[in-house]
């Protein structure tokens, strides 16, 4: 097969995966370059093997070299995923007979506990002072990522016609372009009230994005990212922060006070319990510190 043919076969899948499957631009971006990387593994064989003709047993081969290079087990399965998506791909539209990488499995890595805040400290983060415009977007923000768990994506997404404020829900458009409600603490809808009068002021009426720049144009993730780490600074929270934490925080604290996993999981968009799961290891290990610190027979003499 040739080059010319492999960028055909290529293009055609981003374009199954952005067209028909809803997935966002920065995804297709990471399968394109998960297949490039195969595709460049392929012209390094002494032997050119085109996509039709690979095996178990070659595509065997490369994850070893991916391993050899360095590449960590979460990148390899992540980068295998998309390889098999493809020729599954491959065997639905072009008549593709044998997946080759049916059956792999990347080398096995230790899931990290994801990082979360304390209750005091989410706390000390949203509370920001301050009347002027700039403060009062960043309260509403962070307010609106601990009081609802959004993730990044979905804040900077967010139009005005989101909220319902009488109501206090906000409708979400998450992964996949699915949409859900989700509940907004009195807190956020209080700081976002606020944001939304100096927002009127320095926003053009035809922009319908909820968080906007200096410019009035819609604010970029990247921004957020920055507006946070600063912020921790000025806190005084000594943590490297960035916006899923504050995600992985709201599912932690709702999780510790009402014990409610399917709940949880709504909130959170997740398409299946198990991503939810993790959520209940950092309960424990709450709940762990918690008894070192007080049962008789486990405190440290």
């Amino acid at each position: 097969m040739t080059t010319d043919a492999q960028h055909a076969y290529l293009e055609a899948y981003l374009s199954h995966l952005r067209h028909e499957r809803g997935l966002s631009q920065l995804t297709c971006t990471h399968y394109a370059r998960d297949l490039k990387l195969l595709f460049s593994l392929l012209e390094d064989q002494p032997v050119k093997q085109g996509l039709t003709q690979l095996t178990v047993n070659h595509m065997r081969r490369h994850i070893a070299t991916l391993h050899g290079r360095g590449m960590g087990s979460r990148s390899i399965a992540r980068t295998l995923s998309a390889w098999r998506g493809f020729f599954h791909y491959l065997g639905e539209r072009h008549g593709m007979t044998d997946n080759p990488c049916t059956g792999l499995r990347a080398p096995k890595a230790a899931k990290p506990l994801p990082q979360a805040l304390s209750a005091d400290q989410a706390v000390m983060l949203v509370e920001i002072q301050g009347d002027d415009a700039l403060s009062l977007r960043d309260r509403a923000m962070l307010e609106l990522l601990y009081s609802s768990g959004l993730r990044l994506s979905e804040l900077v997404g967010l139009n005005l016609n989101a909220l319902d404020i009488r109501n206090a829900t906000l409708v979400v458009t998450g992964k996949g372009n699915k949409t859900r409600i989700v509940p907004v603490g009195s807190h956020a809808i209080s700081a976002i009230q606020r944001w939304l009068v100096a927002r009127s002021l320095m926003c053009p009426p035809a922009e319908q994005a909820m968080f906007i720049n200096q410019r009035g144009k819609r604010l970029t993730g990247r921004s957020v990212q920055y507006r946070l780490k600063e912020w921790a600074i000025k806190q005084g929270i000594n943590i490297d922060l960035h916006p899923h934490m504050l995600r992985h925080s709201f599912a932690s604290h709702v999780l510790q006070s009402s014990g409610d996993l399917r709940a949880v999981q709504e909130m959170l968009g997740h398409a299946n319990i198990s991503t939810t799961q993790v959520y209940t290891h950092l309960d424990f290990h709450h709940l762990a510190k918690v008894y070192d610190a007080a049962h008789p027979r486990a405190r440290k003499k």
